[in-house]
């Protein structure tokens, strides 16, 4: 049976709604373009494309899996390690004042992309939520993506 998709899940795939945009990102090469800031060997970590706040970031696993118990002990240790590193990482670029941290396992949770596990990571401020997002459900962000991506990779190439 075929799965109906969000407007938002569209756009955010570009591309046919069979496919699947955290295994379809780390097969592209350029890092600058998918907005993937580090990859490791069982998980990536890369800016959501549609994000809440400046330095949104996401990590996700190469393998296809609905749930974070379905992963093998090595896989979830990485995306925990690579949790705590982006949190790091972003204190240090934006000194957000706290963040969000999880996980939507399940549609019924709110996953848009229910089919592959992922964690947000987003960074929060005092007042950071407005009229613009909680009546025109739009975001106002202080800076483009691109600069985003370059701050957030440089910070995390230098530990």
């Amino acid at each position: 049976m075929k799965q109906l998709f969000s407007p938002w899940r569209m756009r955010y795939l570009n591309e046919s709604a069979d496919g699947c945009i955290f295994c379809a990102l780390p097969e592209e090469k350029d890092d600058r373009q998918s907005l993937i800031v580090a990859r490791e060997p069982f998980a990536y970590v890369l800016l959501n494309r549609f994000p809440y706040t400046s330095g949104h970031l996401m990590v996700a696993p190469y393998d296809h899996q609905a749930s974070l118990e379905l992963l093998d002990n090595a896989v979830q240790t990485e995306i925990m390690s690579l949790v705590a590193r982006a949190v790091g990482v972003l204190r240090k670029v934006y000194q957000p004042e706290g963040f969000n941290l999880g996980a939507n396992i399940g549609s019924a949770a709110g996953a848009g992309f229910a089919e592959h596990v992922h964690f947000h990571i987003v960074p929060r401020w005092a007042g950071d939520t407005n009229f613009m997002s909680t009546l025109g459900e739009i975001r106002v962000l202080p800076e483009e993506l691109e600069t985003t991506w370059q701050r957030v990779r440089e910070a995390w190439k230098n530990g």
